[in-house]
């Protein structure tokens, strides 16, 4: 899901937009090439990919729900980095044990078993 919040002149916008993995695909081949990175969905190792993934699920899953500002800010401190955390993130929002339900004004992601 994408959310996109904002105003255009003085009207307040708050779209979110679903989209499933034929839709992300059709927007990445009308990309040029250049702009189009894609992480391969399952690396052969893991682990040196992204060392902290083990550590994300287990904090979300330890708290069981947490909002989105607050989740990345913790992954961020574990990570180390903010590109770091934020990568992590974006994992846990495609993970299969994590649902993300729209908050008053954030995200909140849910550890599901």
């Amino acid at each position: 899901m994408v959310r996109i919040r904002g105003h255009v002149g003085d009207l307040a916008v708050d779209l979110s937009i679903e989209m499933d993995d034929h839709d992300w695909a059709q927007l990445a081949r009308q990309m040029p090439a250049a702009q189009v990175t894609a992480a391969p969905s399952q690396p052969a190792d893991k682990a040196t990919v992204d060392p902290h993934w083990h550590e994300a699920q287990q904090l979300l899953r330890t708290a069981e729900s947490m909002d989105g500002p607050q989740l990345l800010a913790e992954l961020q401190a574990l990570a180390g980095s903010a590109q770091m955390g934020k990568r992590l993130l974006v994992r846990l929002r495609h993970c299969a044990q994590v649902k993300v339900d729209s908050g008053a004004d954030a995200p909140v992601y849910r550890w599901v078993d």
